[in-house]
């Protein structure tokens, strides 16, 4: 898992999951590159990403866990196929990618592409009401339920997102 604070976040992580812990958050910080893109990535956070997501996985997958935990890794936001004057990558919201893995999904399935400049989606586009509901598909929870606010003010999970048939195994 590694010595980071984000590998021993994963490790505590799967080991509350193998005790019986329903749901854990870790996170890794960081990644705010708008200077330096490239000396972030490859000294600091890549390396500690690759491994202990790869630990993670391949631990659950040892386990016998795998089949029944969803392992979700995504930011808040993609990044600017352009570099900028400070050797970074500002915000992007047009395009983006995510890591699933275990609990119902698919595995080594690559879903959507962008175009040639990484700009914009350009074969099967995802959103991320799309990737929400198929993650609350696979947990049983109807993505399009309404709760009630204490208020009993009918609230939808998505309104637009919709299951991704392909991401499913």
């Amino acid at each position: 898992y590694g010595a980071t604070p984000f590998g021993q976040g994963a490790l505590a992580a799967r080991r509350l999951i193998q005790a019986g812990v329903r749901f854990v958050t870790v996170s890794i910080g960081g990644w705010d590159t708008h200077s330096q893109t490239f000396n972030a990535h490859r000294t600091r956070l890549m390396p500690s990403l690759d491994q202990t997501l790869s630990a993670l996985v391949e631990d659950l997958n040892q386990q016998g866990m795998l089949d029944n935990t969803i392992v979700y890794c995504a930011g808040e936001f993609g990044r600017t196929p352009r570099i900028n004057q400070n050797s970074g990558r500002d915000h992007w919201s047009r395009s983006m990618a995510v890591v699933l893995a275990g609990g119902g999904f698919k595995r080594g399935y690559a879903h959507g592409a962008t175009d040639a400049n990484g700009m914009a989606p350009a074969t099967e586009p995802c959103t991320p009401d799309d990737v929400s509901s198929t993650i609350f598909h696979n947990l049983g929870i109807d993505p399009h339920a309404e709760l009630m606010t204490p208020s009993m003010r009918p609230m939808q999970l998505f309104r637009e997102g919709k299951v991704v048939n392909k991401l499913l195994a």
